[in-house]
């Protein structure tokens, strides 16, 4: 077989590499290379991309706990205004004195109770943590089913509701409010009653109602201000 020339020859074997190294240069930088990616794509990463962090992001969401606004109970003595105490139980300690409780990071309760002449009332604050907002809902809807004939008190923390109720013992009357509020993973119970020893009747229902109610006001307020971080 005759050899071609040198010049030929060379020619034959680059051939080959420059038609690859043409092909390189049309899928890397000629007219079929991919767009390169503008500042806002590559910020935004590719759909496969988009879609791992995304998922991932969701589930992250979905598993989070939820975090509790409040961690303690308040002083419940402190929970109420002295001007409340005044008008609500004529007559009392405006200290009150505290229900010793298992655990005070998460029940608290005070007591405030006096006889003014013929009347009597009794005034208790209770403040309950619980674990989530979800946990304090639950207790908030059993124990309004469990009173039920009251009503919302709007307004009032994320949830409010009030009953009041009469009752006889030996013909004496003895008129009683309750108030439940929810604020957050906590509860906020009043209870208010009241007693006329010399004519045996009850106070109205408004009064003893608007009571219980204004120390709610008073207990949430308190709540919210003093408030300890989860």
């Amino acid at each position: 077989m005759q050899s071609l020339p040198l010049p030929l020859a060379l020619t034959a074997r680059l051939l080959p590499v420059a038609v690859l190294a043409a092909a390189g240069w049309s899928l890397s930088s000629g007219p079929l290379a991919a767009a390169p990616a503008t500042d806002q794509e590559a910020a935004q990463g590719t759909p496969s991309t988009q879609g791992t962090q995304s998922t991932g992001g969701a589930s992250a969401t979905a598993t989070a706990p939820t975090a509790k606004t409040y961690s303690a109970a308040p002083a419940p003595c402190g929970a109420v205004a002295t001007k409340t105490i005044e008008s609500l139980v004529p007559g009392a300690k405006t200290a009150g004195k505290e229900i010793p409780s298992t655990d005070k990071s998460v029940r608290r309760t005070c007591s405030w109770n006096a006889l003014k002449g013929y009347d009597y009332r009794w005034l208790d604050v209770s403040f309950e943590i619980t674990g989530s907002n979800a946990q304090a809902q639950k207790s908030y809807t059993e124990r309004t089913t469990e009173k039920s004939g009251g009503g919302a008190v709007p307004g009032l923390g994320d949830s409010g509701y009030s009953v009041v109720n009469l009752t006889t013992e030996d013909k004496q009357q003895t008129r009683e409010g309750v108030v439940l509020v929810r604020v957050s993973n906590a509860l906020v119970s009043i209870t208010y009653n009241g007693s006329d020893f010399e004519t045996k009747k009850a106070p109205s229902t408004d009064e003893i109602n608007k009571g219980a109610i204004k120390a709610a006001k008073d207990a949430v307020a308190a709540l919210e201000n003093g408030q300890t971080k989860g």
